[in-house]
């Protein structure tokens, strides 16, 4: 048993079932990642997990204890990181660590020497003593995780940290993420970035519809899509003109057309080009480029799912979790 263990957790609000009798481990220092489109229960998971709402079945444990009995005991060694910040807007960054640092009952030398740290550490001590209100998106993202570990958890849970930030401070917040991880704190975060979880996750979890449908490793997860070729092929022409007519032709491959003029080819067997290069030139259709791709948890993904790329893509925007 991990640090957390999960077992047949459901969620139901009247007819509608928002999590379905999902099971999962988390081992002690690791980052576990929930990774799924919005509306797939990975709020509704995060917020059994704190104590926020109560399962309709299932059991939590929580560093052996029996989070749905003793939810408080389990808090204790939490920290919580909602996808919106609860701190205060007319607070500056320093007061507000340390509310939050007396709220878990630390001392007064000990709140204000850590708020310090924090502060350093996050790379946000020149804008301490400036109100909350003031920071930017990213600055009040760090400022938000800074106060979920400001009593140093054992476990950290995190609810869509990167969304709606910019690249840089993105960037900052999942290295600040694997700083946790090397001082040992277990790390579990939801996400709709495939990226995120692909950079900084020693596990993934993929839900959708309220149940888990594949798990493991980074390297597990891709183990047999790199079993699949695919080529990119850059055609003159518009490939969507031309998909249903060569998938007829090529039965055996599966075909895939972006808009514009781009077209991917996949197979479990090495691909021949010659047969299709020399169908496409009868055609008319020049082929610019044939590039040789490399498979992505994105690719993993879309497969395991059956949710398309462009709508991973427009989710990232934004919406309803």
């Amino acid at each position: 048993m991990g640090i957390v263990s999960v077992r047949n957790l459901k969620k139901e609000y009247g007819d509608f079932t928002a999590v379905d009798g999902i099971s999962f481990d988390i081992e002690q220092g690791e980052i576990f990642g929930f990774l799924g489109p919005n509306g797939a229960g990975k709020t509704t998971t995060i917020n059994m997990l704190i104590g926020l709402c109560r399962p309709t079945a299932g059991t939590i444990f929580i560093d052996g204890i029996d989070s749905i009995k003793d939810i408080k005991k389990a808090q204790s060694i939490m920290g919580v990181v909602a996808d919106e910040s609860n701190l205060y807007d007319e607070m500056d960054g320093y007061d507000n660590l340390c509310f939050c640092a007396s709220l878990y009952g630390m001392r007064k030398a000990e709140r204000e020497k850590r708020a310090k740290e924090l502060l350093e550490w996050f790379g946000l001590k020149n804008a301490g003593r400036r109100p909350f209100r003031a920071y930017s998106k990213g600055m009040r993202r760090k400022l938000t995780i800074a106060a979920g570990i400001i009593h140093k958890p054992k476990i950290l849970f995190l609810d869509e940290p990167t969304t709606g930030i910019d690249v840089e401070s993105a960037r900052q917040i999942r290295s600040l993420i694997l700083d946790l991880k090397r001082q040992g704190t277990t790390v579990f975060l939801t996400t709709h970035y495939i990226e995120d979880a692909q950079r900084i996750c020693d596990r993934i979890a993929f839900i959708v519809n309220g149940k888990i449908v594949k798990s493991g490793t980074v390297e597990e997860l891709m183990e047999n899509a790199e079993k699949e070729h695919i080529i990119k092929l850059t055609l003159n022409d518009n490939a969507n003109g031309i998909k249903a007519e060569l998938q007829r032709h090529f039965p055996t491959i599966r075909i895939e057309a972006e808009e514009g003029n781009t077209c991917f080819i996949s197979s479990p067997e090495r691909i021949a080009l010659s047969p299709l290069l020399q169908y496409l030139d009868k055609k008319g259709i020049s082929v610019f480029e044939a590039k040789e791709m490399r498979p992505t948890l994105e690719d993993v993904f879309v497969k395991v799912t059956g949710i398309e790329v462009n709508k991973l893509h427009k989710e990232k925007e934004g919406g309803k979790k």
